[in-house]
């Protein structure tokens, strides 16, 4: 799976092998009609900041807030300490997403978590992200979506049992399938799935908050009083808040994922921070007031039993129009699985880019400009996943994860401030932003290492596997010959079968600014 892409490598790479794909003509159809590939192929900047606020919006939006209330709720033991775990998750991943903005328009690199780190701390920490999140966290995360997806949408052909197993699987392969062909097919196509299916799940999720409020006004409101709220159906330990967080965290998973599309935005030093200043309150508000207007509705002990929370909440105040929950759970999380693909493709290609995945993940279609490879590795390793088995119970390993690389990367944007003091940023936020997020960070994965160390043990195992995968695929330069004609004969077929060529790049857009002696960060960006 790994490829060095330094040394001996790259000059057994493809292009000199042969004349170099770019330069040449590819035969598209069985008329032998041939295209001139275009002098210069390179992603496309198509992504305004109407865009850029549904591509944050749509992937935490996805299955989490229709799955994650009953977690939180079952470890942190009342209505109000759920409530209260729903906001303070919001303004964690509000503080982190700050960090996020000054990160991105600092090193203007697609790729998020995994570019950053690589850029301040090197490659062997870089591909331990790189490496959990291809192997786990986002093929999970995705199965998750799709799975859920499935699921709202035969609860109405299977209403009184769960959809059989194998519909499900099968449901959420042919989703994935067709959303990786769209994807693969145009960039601007993707992206108007996104900003329609983003506004649509807005929609079902102001459809249940209207609801909501509709039975607040009416005097259902007893499970939100303060002492019915806060009536503990047992004792709360730190360890189990910590989880619940965790469980929020998964919800809010998705706040960073601008990040991974940075050199696809237009002008990325205005959009990225606003779009983030944006989307992340909007999205807490519509969280906090979803979670109110399930507890009016329903009492703790109902949405603890429910498998379908939203569903639950239809069926009950909906009536005959309840058949309207699921659908638009559906299209929500339909969008989410659109969000996810077009956004953890990018890190693949990242990846490749920087030499720690193999040179054709680095590639994109030579007329679309979309990375193909990359997307059939993203989509390929999600049905994996789908076929291993039950994924719900990974949900606290992927979110263990990725608060662990939350937290080493906001400590990079730390150290490299140390490590370039004069090195230009459009955005500083104020210091005490990353220590407050990192503070809570390490709390947080401390007493969740106490309270559940299998889970979090296997998280940092999952991590911790890719050490001698970095040493024998990327750091090992000298591998025998053979290894690297079978790369190049591999690469070549998939090249010429995917039409893929090597992009080109304006090493201005994706490379950091370095130090301007004469300009001040703190007064251009107004902060300190």
């Amino acid at each position: 799976m790994v490829a060095d892409m330094d040394g001996e490598n790259r000059k057994r790479s493809i292009c000199s092998r042969q004349e170099p794909l770019a330069a040449q003509k590819i035969v598209k159809d069985g008329n032998n009609k041939r295209d001139e590939i275009p002098d210069r192929v390179t992603l496309k900047k198509e992504i305004g900041l109407l865009s850029a606020c549904t591509i944050i919006i749509g992937n935490i939006i996805g299955s989490g807030i229709f799955i994650s209330p009953k977690g939180v709720l079952e470890h942190s033991g009342s209505v109000g300490l759920a409530l209260i775990v729903w906001v303070l998750g919001g303004c964690i991943a509000a503080l982190g997403s700050l960090c996020y903005a000054e990160l991105g328009v600092t090193i203007p690199k697609s790729g998020g978590d995994y570019s950053y780190v690589t850029e301040i701390f090197g490659g062997l920490v870089g591909f331990l992200l790189l490496w959990s999140a291809v192997l786990i966290m986002y093929p999970t995360t995705l199965a998750v979506i799709a799975l859920t997806f499935s699921n709202y949408v035969l609860q109405p052909v299977f209403p009184d049992c769960l959809p059989p197993y194998m519909a499900t699987r099968l449901l959420s392969t042919v989703c994935l399938l067709f959303l990786t062909w769209v994807n693969c097919s145009s960039v601007r196509l993707a992206t108007r799935i996104q900003d329609v299916f983003t506004v649509g799940k807005l929609a079902a999720l102001g459809l249940i908050i209207v609801v909501g409020l509709v039975q607040i006004c009416k005097g259902n409101y007893e499970g939100l009083t303060p002492q019915v709220a806060f009536e503990f159906s047992r004792t709360p330990s730190v360890g189990q808040v910590a989880l619940a967080f965790l469980q929020a965290s998964f919800a809010f998973s998705g706040w960073n994922f601008l990040n991974y599309v940075t050199e696809e935005v237009v002008e990325p030093r205005r959009n990225l921070p606003r779009a983030i200043y944006i989307s992340i309150p909007l999205v807490t508000f519509v969280y906090t007031l979803t979670n109110i207007a399930y507890f009016s509705a329903m009492s703790p002990e109902e949405l603890l039993s429910s498998n379908a929370v939203a569903v639950t909440f239809g069926e009950k105040l909906l009536g005959m129009f309840s058949v309207i929950m699921p659908i638009s759970v559906a299209l929500s999380t339909f969008g989410g699985i659109n969000g996810y693909l077009f956004t953890s493709s990018r890190l693949c290609f990242s990846g490749a880019r920087e030499g720690h995945l193999p040179s054709l993940l680095a590639m994109i279609h030579f007329k679309n400009c979309t990375p193909i490879p990359a997307l059939l590795c993203c989509c390929t390793a999600t049905i994996v996943i789908l076929c291993i088995g039950e994924t719900h119970n990974l949900i606290n390993y992927v979110s263990f994860i990725n608060y662990l690389s939350y937290g080493v990367t906001i400590a990079g944007l730390l150290y490299y401030r140390w490590k370039k003091p004069k090195l230009y940023r459009p955005i500083k936020v104020n210091l005490l932003v990353p220590v407050s997020y990192l503070l809570f960070w390490a709390l947080l994965l401390g007493f969740s290492l106490y309270s559940e160390p299998v889970v979090c043990g296997v998280g940092l195992v999952i991590m911790l596997t890719g050490v001698p995968v970095y040493f024998l695929g990327v750091h090992w330069k000298t591998k025998p010959k053979c290894i690297y004609d079978f790369i190049e004969s591999a690469t070549y077929v998939a090249q010429r079968l995917c039409f893929v060529v090597f992009p080109q790049f304006d090493p201005i857009e994706i490379s950091p600014i370095e130090e301007w002696p004469n300009k001040s960060s703190d007064t251009l960006s107004g902060n300190s």
